[in-house]
């Protein structure tokens, strides 16, 4: 999936591309320990659950660039994603001036959303 922090930013927030972690009811969105849900604004599609930042999250686009078409800065790539990205976006190799490779673990904080939600409907 493709990740981009919008509060603050606009169109130039950092952005990831990397693996997820979805709730049975596809809900709710985990990524590199935080948690989001559906939101509709003008620049972003999801919520991050505990602290309220908005973000725009999307599926990797083959032809064009995720990033919205007056964004800037590198998209920082899960290492465990490179050979499944190239194959999708038909590359060899991944630009090194859009992408930046990184390592991301997967921590995914289900437990912990689950208890704050939880908390909040009592």
């Amino acid at each position: 999936m493709y990740i981009e922090l919008k509060t603050g930013y606009h169109d130039d927030g950092p952005a990831w591309i990397g693996y997820v972690k979805t709730s049975k009811s596809y809900k709710t969105i985990y990524f590199n320990n935080h948690a989001f849900q559906k939101f509709n604004s003008g620049n972003a599609n999801y919520e991050d659950i505990e602290n309220g930042d908005e973000y725009w999250i999307s599926g990797i686009k083959k032809n064009e660039s995720n990033r919205h078409w007056a964004g800037h800065g590198k998209i920082m790539v899960d290492r465990r994603a490179v050979n499944e990205l190239t194959e999708i976006k038909g590359l060899t190799a991944l630009p090194a001036d859009v992408y930046e490779i990184i390592d991301i673990e997967d921590n995914f904080p289900v437990e912990r959303i689950n208890k704050l939600l939880n908390e909040k409907e009592q």
